[in-house]
């Protein structure tokens, strides 16, 4: 379980309604909730960030604020194992938001087109006789 909270530039109800239904279409998205005055989308399941910012990049501008898990129930653990796991969790949020950002960067390069040039044509008269009567 993770829990991604994604800045969003929502400007209107109808953006929102596609970014929502974009979201929760993805496997593994369990709950979306949007705040509308932070510019905040928060998203909890067993998902990737990688694909949940590459289908929201095609509505909206949108960055990943944080990554991490989602809240559990407390259990009772040793409190060496408490902090190598936050060890590991902090490692395994940094792998995701390295994956996250070579996916934005590579989204922002944009390759020119160049238009084939069509080769121009000249029309030519040619005259067999330029003396020749022109009634004939």
């Amino acid at each position: 379980m993770k829990k991604v909270i994604l800045k969003v530039e929502l400007h209107d109800d109808s953006i929102k309604k596609k970014a929502m239904k974009a979201v929760s279409g993805l496997q593994g998205v369990e709950s979306v909730s949007v705040d509308l005055k932070d510019k905040k989308l928060t998203l909890t399941g067993d998902i990737d960030p990688v694909s949940v910012v590459g289908k929201l990049r095609k509505l909206c501008n949108t960055e990943i604020i944080s990554v991490g898990p989602a809240k559990e129930e407390k259990k009772e653990e040793k409190k060496e194992d408490k902090k190598e796991d936050k060890k590991k969790d902090e490692k395994e949020q940094v792998a995701d938001l390295l994956k996250a950002y070579q996916n934005y960067y590579q989204n922002q390069m944009k390759t020119q087109y160049y238009y084939p040039q069509h080769p121009t044509y000249y029309p030519r008269s040619i005259e067999e006789d330029p003396n020749a009567c022109v009634i004939c």
